[in-house]
């Protein structure tokens, strides 16, 4: 299955489209090169194939390792499209899809019509806060289920020990989130 955002080349790691560079060389001035060499490209893919092999879309996980790996933490889609050797059309479709579940935010560079991609400032706590939600739903058809099945038979209990380890999970999410957040405080405070 390609998982490749539409219009992006289903080449391996180092995709070249034609143009990608030029455009970006345009818009991104000297000032924005924090350091995209080798060593971080290398990163960027390595942790990107990762996130693919975790069910992310593939183009989705190179932009994401991107933003990551960029210094401020935002990049515009040239440079995006530059640093990947991608299309601006395949940054756009891995952009859309990073902004539905909270990831990355679009927002205007100040003085310029250019737009910028920014990673939410709290992207893990975000992500886990969306998978907590769609828990909750599950829990509450597993629920369902086990009545539906019945809760004495076999695929009723399934159900029910299904549906009992996910509100166990939960829990311990919402303690571990603030123990994070507790732990980021101080973390904050001591820099």
């Amino acid at each position: 299955m390609n998982t490749a955002a539409p219009g992006a080349s289903s080449a391996t790691g180092a995709e070249t489209e034609a143009g990608a560079t030029t455009g970006a060389e345009n818009e991104a001035g000297a000032g924005d090169d924090d350091g995209y060499d080798a060593a971080t490209s290398s990163f960027v893919e390595r942790f990107a194939a990762d996130l693919t092999q975790a069910g992310m879309q593939r183009m989705a996980s190179r932009v994401f390792a991107c933003l990551l790996a960029s210094d401020g933490g935002s990049l515009s889609s040239a440079q995006l499209a530059e640093r990947l050797r991608i299309s601006p059309a395949a940054v756009s479709g891995a952009v859309r899809y990073l902004a539905q579940v909270h990831m990355v935010s679009r927002e205007r560079e100040p003085g310029s019509r250019r737009e910028l991609y920014r990673l939410d400032e709290n992207v893990w706590y975000e992500a886990i806060l969306d998978r907590e939600q769609l828990i909750t739903r599950w829990a509450a058809t597993l629920r369902a289920g086990e009545e539906a099945l019945g809760p004495r038979t076999p695929a009723g209990r399934r159900v029910r020990e299904t549906h009992d380890f996910l509100k166990f999970m939960q829990s311990e999410v919402e303690g571990m989130l603030e123990r994070w957040r507790a732990q980021r405080r101080s973390l904050s405070r001591e820099e």
